[in-house]
């Protein structure tokens, strides 16, 4: 597995890195750590012929002299955070990069480029990383662009005696699959609890694969009477889990998607929320109000949203 994550020094940030021991995440994973010195580094100063030196303005000497120093204080930053990773987890390989860019593309074009499973980054930072998680941060810029899984970690207290606590929002979608999947390809504890949380309206797809719309059927949900066959849609799901050694369990609610996941995730205390960019009736790119960033932006646990890698 491969992991991309950013780092930028805050307390959030920090709490991203703790966090990696509740993902589950693999023995055998590479990790690149970038740190993001958010600075324009202007075209180098040419001073090789001393015969005749080159009068340079004192403004691009400044400009040269900043941007040396935030990449210097960038790659402090990923340097100790990757010992911090290799600390947690030994087995791990892990190196790290500091780049002066803007963050959220520098994030974006690194994914691009190096192709990881996952990335991580912390919901809040220093104004370097966006600050606030708001449209435009960092954090949600990411996690609409970015073609892998994004992971929008926080700490939170948690009783150490107490198991990992893992709520999927699932909608019968490929998307949601997809969540279901990723939760079984990690390597959890013992004891971990798994909760599959399906919100009804009024209709549910049961095709057994919703991407072929032209064979899309519905079933009014919007009755109680009509639930088991709802939680019969999910127990397949539920049974993968429980194989693999989870406690997982059907939860049907009825409400708004958003507010149904949330409102779980608080009462229940989960550790993350797993879900897909879209569902059934969705889009391909996430928009603002979607289930997905909605649910990252305001949830008080971590949140992990799942894209399958396509299938090359």
């Amino acid at each position: 597995m491969k992991i991309l994550i950013a780092h930028d020094g805050s307390k959030c940030a920090d709490a991203a890195l703790e966090d990696l021991k509740n993902a589950g995440l693999p023995k055998s994973t590479e990790v690149l750590v970038i740190s993001l010195a958010d600075v324009f580094v202007p075209p180098p100063i040419n001073e090789v012929d001393n015969t005749f030196p080159m009068y340079v303005p004192a403004g691009v000497r400044r400009a040269h002299e900043r941007a040396a120093r935030k990449l210097k204080e960038a790659e402090s930053m990923a340097q100790k955070a990757s010992e911090q990773i290799k600390k947690s987890f030994p087995g791990w390989h892990v190196r790290h990069e500091a780049l002066a860019d803007s963050p959220a593309w520098a994030i974006i074009r690194t994914a691009e480029h190096w192709k990881p499973d996952l990335v991580v980054v912390g919901a809040q930072g220093h104004s370097v990383l966006g600050g606030r998680l708001i449209l435009g941060s960092v954090s949600q810029r990411v996690l609409y662009e970015a073609s892998c899984s994004v992971r929008i970690a926080r700490g939170h207290s948690r009783d150490a005696d107490s198991p990992l606590r893992l709520l999927i929002g699932v909608d019968n979608s490929t998307y949601s699959d997809a969540a279901v999947k990723a939760v079984l390809r990690r390597e959890w504890p013992k004891d971990t609890e798994v909760r599959l949380l399906a919100v009804v309206d009024t209709v549910m797809a049961i095709t057994p694969d919703p991407s072929q719309r032209s064979i899309l059927k519905w079933i009014e949900v919007g009755d109680e009477d009509n639930w088991d066959e709802v939680r019969q849609i999910f127990q397949p799901s539920a049974d993968k889990l429980r194989s693999a050694g989870l406690d997982a369990a059907v939860m049907i609610r009825r409400g708004n998607p958003t507010n149904e996941l949330l409102d779980e995730a608080e009462s229940w205390r989960s550790d993350c929320i797993f879900v897909g960019p879209k569902g059934t009736r969705g889009i391909d790119r996430l928009l603002l109000g979607s289930v997905s960033s909605a649910v990252s932006a305001r949830a008080h646990c971590s949140v992990e949203v799942v894209r399958a890698k396509p299938i090359t």
